[in-house]
């Protein structure tokens, strides 16, 4: 019995030696403590930086937030430009003469309503021109009705008198703006001569489909592209830039989505169904922090950032390769004053929240798994030890 009772607890430490790393016991993801030894990465893993979250961090992810304003896309940042003519453009022109007897208006003229005559309505042709009585081939592509009337004007001053020159746009075929996508009227319009912004043009073509808080708009122009969310052209309007003509605005749904795992209420992916959340929105959309098993000091948020913002935010870049920093965002609920920087920290889409378990819940499972194998050693000892005080009750029995 000695013998078997060493076996026993001999067995029992040997459990407790190995379960004190954890490595045996179920959990639903790396605790606090190894979120820190690890932030260096190994040959198996990839490594990451560990960056708390304070109200500096904050500042810098706010000035990279993705809008129209960065430096990237000024381009799309311009006032409205005049409308010019172009190949297939339908152009009409009226020239007045000062007196009769001018190139234009015979002495003997008859009743008419004035001093001037009207060419018929003509086609900017494919080499970009117009044609004009006594004038000849007008270039008319890529200026403004006021330079063609301009040409006009010195093309007959030696001929006509004192003549004058009006050009009219009546149909417009090449400065046209495409709205496309997620739009109640998808259309091709033409552009507004006094300037438009975005969302005008977008107003033009329906407006959206959706709610908008799921809703992007990608606006290209002269081969370049930007995309930004539609509540962000709508609560900050210095992103309501003007639309040029031959711009083209695809608008389109793509929920926004996170994903929570660990100590939370409920594990998952979860729908923005806003423009924008904070940290503290998103926790409460998983649920919560779990009060039975959550430590209120381990809420991750797992991002991939550029090397710009990370070397803002003070991280060594040179042992990461590659555009993309892996960042784990530190917040500590079990401060106070961490909620109010949940509340200003804004997910992105496709972030990771993950929330550790307390280190009392980990020992807890350490101590339910070292009494359930005690149990399973003890049960046949107990066993023996019962049959073993049957047979000598038995024997000793009268």
């Amino acid at each position: 019995m000695a013998i078997l009772g060493l076996m026993r607890w001999g067995f029992v430490a040997t459990v407790a030696s190995l379960s004190a790393a954890c490595s045996l016991m179920p959990a639903s993801g790396p605790n606090q403590d190894a979120v820190r030894s690890s932030e260096a990465g190994s040959e198996q893993s990839l490594p990451y930086a560990l960056v708390k979250v304070t109200p500096d961090v904050e500042r810098v992810l706010a000035s990279f937030a993705p809008r129209l304003t960065d430096s990237a896309t000024q381009a799309f940042k311009r006032p409205p430009t005049e409308i010019r003519f172009g190949i297939g453009d339908v152009v009409s022109v009226t020239i007045f003469e000062a007196a009769a007897g001018g190139l234009f208006i015979p002495i003997e003229a008859g009743v008419r309503p004035g001093n001037y005559v009207t060419i018929p309505n003509q086609n900017v042709d494919n080499n970009g021109f117009i044609s004009v009585p006594y004038a000849g081939a007008i270039r008319a592509k890529g200026r403004t009705p006021a330079e063609v009337q301009q040409a006009i004007v010195d093309a007959l001053k030696n001929r006509a008198i004192e003549p004058q020159a009006v050009v009219t746009l009546i149909e417009q075929r090449t400065s046209l703006i495409s709205v496309l996508g997620e739009v109640n009227a998808p259309s091709r319009f033409p552009a507004n001569a006094a300037g438009e912004r975005m969302l005008d043009a977008i107003t033009r073509a329906g407006g959206p489909k959706g709610q908008g808080f799921d809703t992007w708009v990608m606006l290209e122009r002269e081969g370049r592209r930007t995309t930004i969310p539609f509540g962000q052209i709508v609560y900050e309007p210095t992103n309501n830039v003007y639309i040029q003509p031959n711009d083209t605005i695809y608008v389109y749904r793509e929920p926004q989505t996170f994903v929570a795992f660990g100590a939370s209420g409920a594990q998952g992916q979860f729908n923005f169904e806003a423009w924008r959340i904070s940290l503290a929105e998103g926790v409460a959309k998983a649920g919560g922090l779990n009060d039975s098993a959550a430590d209120p000091a381990a809420v991750f948020l797992y991002r991939g950032e550029s090397r710009e913002v990370a070397e803002q935010l003070g991280v060594d870049t040179h042992r990461f390769p590659g555009p993309v920093v892996p960042v784990i965002y530190n917040v500590n609920f079990r401060d106070p004053s961490g909620y109010f920087m949940a509340t200003k920290f804004q997910v992105r889409n496709k972030d990771v929240v993950y929330i550790s378990n307390s280190q009392s819940v980990e020992s807890a499972k350490i101590m339910q798994y070292i009494r359930l194998v005690s149990a399973t050693v003890n049960d046949p000892i107990v066993a023996a030890t019962n049959g073993v005080t049957l047979r000598t009750a038995i024997k000793t029995s009268p």
